[in-house]
């Protein structure tokens, strides 16, 4: 029998580092401005209505605008997007973040990433606060999904992209 192993801080990131996450840049904007954030914590909820959820680090400098401004888009990034990964996960300004990449607008006026590989546009309907989180729960208004780029994939502490073969490579 393996003996009862304390759960620290260090072994829950070190375990979570394992699983492998899509990366998404998420956007707002809105009466508190426009912002944005990277994320590996979104999934699906339900199609009916289509909902998915975005977890939120309350002290994240995007934290403030994102709930104020009640929208935001999930911005799936493709393999060649990491460098656009690297400017919304840091400490560069909120302004210069932008400056990467080519941003136009859906229905609820949050950044929308040229060239990604899915672009959710959503609503927040709902707000659930756990630990250091908030887990918004968001309706999507509007989605674009128009490229056939490979997905840009977060694992062990390192970008990755996901290729997909096609029939010929099988």
């Amino acid at each position: 029998m393996i003996e009862n192993l304390p759960v620290t801080i260090a072994t829950f990131r070190d375990a979570m580092a394992r699983l492998g996450a899509a990366v998404h840049v998420v956007t707002s904007a809105g009466t508190a401005g426009a912002t944005g954030f990277t994320a590996t914590a979104v999934c699906s909820v339900t199609d009916t209505p289509p909902t998915l959820l975005v977890c939120l680090n309350r002290n994240a400098s995007a934290y403030a605008a994102v709930v104020e401004n009640g929208v935001l888009c999930v911005n799936t990034l493709a393999s060649t997007q990491q460098a656009l990964s690297q400017a919304f996960g840091g400490k560069t300004l909120m302004a210069e973040r932008f400056a990467h990449g080519q941003w136009t607008t859906l229905q609820t006026g949050a950044p929308v990433l040229h060239g990604a590989i899915a672009n959710f546009d959503c609503r927040i309907v709902n707000v659930l606060q756990i630990g250091t989180h908030d887990v918004l729960i968001c309706e999507a208004v509007a989605i674009l999904s128009e490229t056939e780029s490979p997905g840009l994939l977060y694992v062990d502490r390192n970008y990755h992209s996901l290729h997909t073969p096609n029939a010929g490579d099988r």
